[in-house]
């Protein structure tokens, strides 16, 4: 690891994989990294892990390509410097990048009911530092765009100091990494938006890494049936693990399958979270819920064009419908306690981690989630 004393202030060159081109491999180059200017920090990259929503930009299909890109936002590494303004980040510290951030300073940093924050929320269309719109990253001079504001396919990065999360030195980075995104996303959708309560009956739709995350939320807050929605049958045994103890796929039933599950529980469940996207998905997950007391929470990003419909009768009968943004975690505020829950075993990570690979071979994760049977892979920055 390059030590700080010798490289604060200056260019640090080292290997990110560079995106050049929609959908094709990523290619291991050598690239400068700035130093961080005003408020921003210089990372080393540890371990990185793939998210779908890395290979959905890598595609490029039904969004502003933005190319040469470094993609990368779910990973765990070590303060290298700060920039101008740094004050709660020093050197050394282990720190988890996170693709939306907390300015502690806006209206929804100051508020307990929001965490997207006004300066830092996610952007996928830009590919530059908020500071100065400039690039941190460049080879030969030519500017390379970053994603998300963390970039870590990278061995180093800079990073909004908003968008750092600074955790205990003892987790290790090569499991704590993944609640960077996914797994806290699904997580706190159960946990600070669902809230079941003990004894209580949870839907979860969509059983990827996010609808598990959030299955495993239900089974930390004492769910006693977790019924998992998917279309692919072969994910209950993979669920189970994760507390899922039923399961339906709609594909099995000819009746919608909110009918499916309100005659499976006596009238509905008590929560469903919907963890797919689909807005056919949203629509089930939300009429499956109890009259009553019911509450649905939505995590899956819909198309641009999609409407949701349904009868205003599920709202006044006391239907609840609520969407969450990163699992209502602040950034900076939240998530290192998350570490702890996995530091206090309250949490189990290594049942998300199916792969993992050395940098060099950085395009195998890619293969991995392409083919459908990976829901986190490790990547490791050093050999």
């Amino acid at each position: 690891m390059a030590s700080s004393t010798t490289t604060t202030g200056q260019i640090i060159r080292c290997k990110a994989a560079v995106a050049w081109e929609a959908g094709k491999p990523l290619v291991i180059e050598e690239v400068e990294v700035a130093p961080p200017q005003a408020m921003e920090v210089r990372v080393k990259i540890l371990f990185t892990s793939l998210c779908h929503t890395d290979v959905y930009f890598w595609e490029a299909k039904g969004q502003t390509p933005l190319f040469p890109r470094i993609f990368g936002h779910e990973a765990g590494g070590i303060v290298e410097s700060v920039g101008t303004g740094v004050t709660d980040l020093k050197p050394g510290d282990h720190v988890l990048p996170v693709f939306t951030g907390e300015c502690k300073e806006c209206a929804h940093c100051k508020s307990e009911e929001s965490n997207m924050c006004d300066l830092l929320r996610i952007n996928t269309d830009r590919g530059v530092m908020i500071n100065d719109g400039q690039s941190r990253f460049s080879i030969n001079g030519k500017p390379i765009y970053h994603f998300v504001g963390t970039s870590t396919f990278s061995e180093y990065t800079v990073v909004h100091v908003g968008c750092l999360a600074k955790i205990n030195p003892a987790a290790p980075l090569d499991k704590v990494c993944i609640l960077s995104c996914g797994v806290s996303t699904g997580l706190g959708a159960a946990l600070n938006v669902a809230k079941p309560k003990q004894g209580s009956t949870v839907a979860i739709f969509g059983l990827g890494a996010v609808g598990l995350a959030a299955a495993e939320g239900a089974r930390i807050s004492g769910a006693s049936r977790i019924i998992g929605v998917d279309l692919n049958s072969n994910r209950f045994n993979e669920a189970k693990p994760f507390g899922v103890t039923e399961f339906v796929n709609p594909k099995d039933h000819n009746k919608p399958v909110q009918e499916v599950i309100a005659e499976m529980t006596g009238g509905g469940v008590d929560r469903s979270i919907e963890c797919t996207g689909s807005i056919a998905a949203m629509i089930s997950a939300f009429e499956c819920v109890h009259d009553g007391w019911g509450v649905a929470v939505l995590v899956g990003v819909p198309n641009k064009d999609d409407a949701f419909k349904t009868h205003p009768m599920n709202l006044l009968n006391e239907r609840t419908l609520k969407g969450t943004f990163f699992g209502n975690y602040k950034p900076r505020s939240d998530i290192p306690s998350v570490v702890e829950k996995y530091m206090n075993k309250e949490l189990e990570l290594e049942k998300f981690i199916t792969h993992e690979v050395p940098f060099s071979e950085i395009n195998k994760a890619f293969e991995y989630m392409l083919q459908g049977n990976s829901l986190r892979c490790i990547i490791r920055m050093e050999a």
